[in-house]
C-alpha cells in the first residue's frame, strides 16, 4: 500500500477522462487530497459555463463524497513554512497552493500524484509521480 495525495491537476485530467487513473493507483493504495484541492476544484465548478456547471457539480461532489481531505492544521502549517522558507532561500518561488498540497504530502508522508510535476520538483522531503 502506498499513501497517495492526489494534485488538483490529476482530478482535473481524471473529470477531462485525459488520465487513466487505475495505471497509477492501485486498488490498495490509500488516497486523499488536500483541502486546498476542495477549493481549487469548486473554482472550476462556480466559474463553468451553464452547459458545464451541472457535470463539474457532479464531479466535485463524488471527489468529496469519496476522497479523503486531510485538513491544512498545525503540523501542514510547520511544513508549508519549511517549505516557503527554502524555496526562498534557493529563489525558486512556488504557487500557493502547490506549496500547500507539498506540505501536506510531506507532512503525511504521502507521495504526489500529479499532472504537473515540474510544480513539485526540487522540494525538500517531497515525493511526485506523474
Amino acid at each position: 500500500m502506498t499513501l497517495l495525495l492526489l494534485d488538483t491537476t490529476f482530478l482535473i485530467d481524471a473529470e477531462r477522462s485525459d488520465v487513466e487513473a487505475d495505471r497509477i493507483i492501485a486498488d490498495e493504495d490509500d488516497v486523499a487530497i488536500a483541502a486546498i484541492s476542495v477549493a481549487e476544484l469548486r473554482v472550476g465548478v462556480e466559474l463553468a459555463t451553464p452547459a458545464r456547471r451541472e457535470a463539474r457539480e457532479a464531479f466535485f461532489n463524488s471527489i468529496i463524497e469519496t476522497i479523503p481531505i486531510l485538513d491544512y492544521d498545525t503540523e501542514v502549517a510547520l511544513d508549508h513554512a519549511a517549505l516557503l522558507a527554502a524555496m526562498h532561500s534557493a529563489g525558486r518561488p512556488r504557487g500557493a497552493h502547490d506549496l500547500i498540497i507539498a506540505a501536506t504530502a510531506r507532512c503525511t508522508s504521502r507521495t504526489i500524484i500529479s499532472s504537473d510535476a515540474s510544480a513539485f520538483a526540487d522540494l525538500p522531503g517531497v515525493s511526485v509521480l506523474t
